[in-house]
């Protein structure tokens, strides 16, 4: 297809690309250009990390098991699952972890730790193998070679290189667990299913399932986990290669066979749990979703973003370009070799943008493994051709679906407008153009979401934003022309022009305000999401918040207990008893996981709950509902978020299982119950002084008195006794989620760029209007620094109009996100509109200045003689 004219024939590709190269020189294709790179930048990286993450968990999925599937529990493993896998030829293991004090003997220190003690069965590892060590005096660890399937030998216990920095203690030396001794043997290098660095923050000690008795750590209210594991046959890369399962092939159909079995024991015996490759690990995945979510949620606002700058850009590039149309159908091009040639223009145009998208995308993605590589603890695959698709795809997307509409139209730019320069203006998008762009940004943000509650939350406030943003638009502009009537000749002359221009023409208007609230309200949003939802998240300990937990305290224990805390110069402590309990039914009827449909109802009822009993209601639990009525008789106090959760209200019965002691009551009152204070809190209490039918122990919780050496006096004396040190474990937690919250602040550049461009481009569509206006005022006499001034009062003006409604827009979709995607605890800053006011009209007004520079010093003659 040609261009042709009466002197010269040039193919419609060539014409393109002689276009492109000219156009890129002009700020408007620059525009958009960047805002398609930087918007497939951020869905790239965040797409390569995440599918890197993905292929590594598929990958490693056996190893992260230790099987090829697994059996959790709270409680001891069914003999009938053990002898089922045992009937169908496949491999079992066992493992039994919790947490517990490791003590250095007295003559090597006598120093305490909280480890996670895991003891296995002498088959262990079914899948994968663990990888031994040495530490050197530098404290730096040589790997040494794969350990035997198995664990350590009787008497001996493996630990990971921290707890012998943490105890001063060295391979060979001794280890106190409970009331048992044991030799360390070797320092873990790699362990199977240990999973990322937020998995347990306590160091591993691991020894044989025969030793655990010895040790009397196992109490009636212990937590521990126990794991079944079972694989098909040894295969390359295993600890033991040598004990084949009975039935031929992989033992793929025998393990199914075991998970469907086991799944139906799970929805008759709570606590237990069936994980496969499939779901294997969820606790390492919640953290890396979490991210994730964040991340997406940063790149879907840099997306929509995106596609309103591509939209307003391509506009003003179309509305500059209608007097050369003009110019060319005189010439006698066609139309239809005009439309195709800014058709061929515009997906050039695209794919160059993709292009380097997807080169800034994987080089920022590099950052984001960074950033974020304790988090994944394994080594990360390349990533797959997906992420490269939905590069270029969003690329060609946002420029032919949000860019070419407009330009389109100027194929149909009438030869006469060359004498009549009214005809032939830009019309607004039809219907049809409107919906189909609709559909595909529609589909664009649930593609990068993946989260329908998400993308719907984010989707649907920003077009009901916008739609409120124009109504105040509307509704500020007639105000502020009462208000100009009303006082014209009493104000000043700035004034008065400022007003005349923001009145004069109210569409426009409106339009600018609406595109610099939209690219205030991605900011904003981010802004708050920042600053009360993730430093909440961080900052949720209070300063005189307990320091230290000590659980499992027999009744026996609890005076002299209190007299040693006492005696260290504890002053306030907290002490309740405590015993474990599964909610079995309510109001008579026995509760299911499949009565509830939310997620989180499932895994309450699904869990053993920490119940406690006391006289008065904490007085950090203040009652909300019903009474707290001392030696009230078969009455239970119950949190308010989990009444709300599970549907419980005041005078609902519920029955507790205690280790096989039932207890009944009713629901008297609700109480608030505020997590975050690291205070001892509990689901249910019963009003009572004493209930001695419960199979209780005690929990305390304190801060640490300074200088005091208290851990170690404790766990000496009660060795039994599981002593927490919440600000190590605050500290190691907060590490984790400040590595998360780095990397969505790295990918918050991307969005502040966009959200920058947006701005400008909406600014930089009214330049020559703005340029015809101001040489028409300064041939009337009008100075330029007056002007100046009227130009800074009106960027004032709509900034912060628009920051406010943004502002105002950014609380009501972060309450959505807040509450409903990541379910965090909303305060709204009532003052945030305030702060939008003037954070919006400072980005106006600086983003207006770039935009308009040299428009108040063109020469007048100048711009008239381009208006004619």
């Amino acid at each position: 297809m040609n261009v042709s004219s009466s002197s010269m024939t040039v193919p419609a590709w060539r014409w393109a690309l002689l276009q492109t190269r000219r156009d890129l020189r002009a700020s408007s294709m620059r525009f958009l250009l960047l805002a398609v790179v930087l918007a497939v930048a951020a869905l790239t990286a965040v797409g390569f990390f995440a599918d890197r993450i993905e292929r590594g968990l598929t990958r490693d999925a056996a190893q992260l098991l230790a099987g090829d599937a697994v059996v959790v529990a709270d409680q001891p493993i069914p003999a009938s699952l053990k002898a089922d896998a045992a009937a169908k030829g496949l491999r079992v293991a066992e493992t039994a972890v919790f947490a517990s004090m490791a003590r250095a003997p007295d003559e090597l220190g006598g120093e305490a730790r909280l480890v996670a003690l895991k003891a296995v069965s002498p088959n262990y590892p079914l899948r994968g193998q663990m990888t031994l060590g040495s530490m050197g005096a530098d404290g730096i660890v040589h790997p040494g070679d794969k350990a035997p399937a198995g664990g350590p030998p009787t008497g001996q216990a493996w630990v990971e290189p921290g707890l012998l920095l943490a105890l001063n203690l060295k391979v060979g030396d001794e280890l106190w667990l409970g009331e048992a001794r044991f030799r360390i043997g070797a320092v873990i290098v790699s362990e199977p299913e240990r999973g990322g660095g937020f998995v347990a923050f306590s160091p591993r000690v691991m020894i044989r399932e025969a030793d655990l008795p010895r040790t009397q750590l196992v109490q009636p209210a212990s937590r521990i986990t126990y794991r079944l594991q079972v694989a098909g046959p040894s295969r390359k890369g295993d600890a033991d290669t040598t004990r084949l399962a009975r039935q031929p092939g992989d033992g793929s159909q025998q393990v199914q066979q075991f998970v469907e079995a086991a799944r139906k024991v799970s929805q008759t015996q709570r606590g237990l749990k069936v994980e496969t490759l499939d779901n294997g690990r969820p606790e390492m995945r919640a953290t890396l979703d979490r991210a994730g979510l964040f991340l997406r949620l940063v790149a879907l606002l840099a997306a929509l973003l995106s596609a309103v700058a591509v939209a307003m850009v391509s506009r003003d590039f179309a509305q500059r370009r209608l007097d050369d149309c003009a110019l060319l159908r005189v010439l006698g091009v066609p139309q239809h070799v005009m439309a195709w040639s800014y058709g061929f223009q515009f997906a050039l145009v695209g794919l160059l943008a993709s292009a380097l998208g997807l080169l800034l995308g994987w080089l920022f993605h590099l950052v984001f493994v960074a950033l974020l590589s304790d988090l994944v603890g394994v080594s990360l695959p390349a990533a797959g051709w997906q992420p490269i698709a939905l590069g270029l795809s969003v690329g060609v997307l946002l420029t032919l679906g949000f860019g070419l509409p407009p330009v389109l139209q100027l194929a149909q730019v009438p030869p006469l407008r060359v004498l009549r320069r009214e005809l032939g203006q830009l019309r607004p998008m039809s219907s049809a153009v409107g919906a189909l762009g609709g559909g595909a940004m529609l589909a664009l943000l649930m593609l990068v979401a993946r989260d329908a509650k998400m993308g719907g939350i984010a989707l649907g406030g920003f077009v009901g934003a916008v739609l409120v943003f124009a109504l105040l638009g509307m509704v500020a502009v007639a105000a502020l022309r009462v208000l100009a009537d009303r006082l014209v000749g009493r104000m000043p002359t700035w004034w008065t022009l400022g007003t005349r221009q923001l009145t004069a023409q109210p569409v426009q208007t409106v339009v600018q305000v609406c595109a610099l609230s939209v690219g205030l309200l991605a900011l904003m949003l981010l802004i708050l999401i920042r600053t009360d939802l993730v430093a909440s998240w961080r900052n949720a300990t209070p300063p005189d918040a307990p320091d230290r937990f000590v659980i499992n305290i027999q009744p026996d224990q609890v005076e002299a207990f209190q007299a040693d805390l006492r005696q260290a110069g504890v002053k306030q402590f907290d002490w309740y008893p405590m015993v474990r309990g599964r909610l079995v039914a309510i109001n008579g009827k026995p509760v299911r996981m499949q009565d509830y449909a939310e997620e989180r109802a499932q895994r309450l009822v699904d869990r053993e709950f920490n119940l406690s009993f006391a006289a008065q209601s904490p007085a950090y639990n203040p009652v909300v509902s019903g009474r707290y009525v001392k030696d009230e008789a078969d009455a239970f106090s119950v949190e308010e978020g989990l009444a709300k959760t599970l549907g419980l209200k005041l005078g609902d019965r519920l029955r507790f299982d205690m280790a096989g002691v039932m207890q009944e009551g009713r629901i008297t009152s609700l109480r608030k119950v505020d997590w975050s204070s690291m205070r001892v809190n509990f689901f249910v209490m019963a009003p009572k002084a004493d209930m001695p039918q419960w199979p209780v122990t005690y929990i305390t919780a304190f801060k640490m008195p300074p200088q005091a050496r208290l851990d170690r006096t404790l766990v000496q004396r009660y060795p039994n006794v599981t002593v927490i040190d919440v600000s190590a474990t605050l500290a190691q937690i907060q590490s984790v989620l400040g590595q998360v919250i780095t990397a969505v602040e790295f990918l918050f550049v991307f969005t502040l760029a966009t959200g920058l461009i947006v701005l400008m481009a909406g600014l930089m569509t009214s330049r020559e209007r703005r340029a015809r206006e101001w040489a028409v005022l300064r041939s009337m006499g009008a100075t330029q620094r007056l002007l100046g001034t009227v130009q800074n009062v009106e960027l004032l003006s709509l900034g912060a109009l628009a920051g406010a409604m943004s502002a105002a827009a950014a609380l009501a979709i972060g309450w959505g996100l807040a509450t409903k995607v990541f379910e965090f605890q909303w305060q709204a800053p009532l003052w945030w509109p305030l702060f939008g006011a003037l954070i919006g009209a400072l980005l106006a007004w600086s983003a207006g200045w770039w935009s308009l520079r040299g428009v108040v010093n063109r020469p007048v003659a100048l711009t008239l003689r381009q208006a004619e």
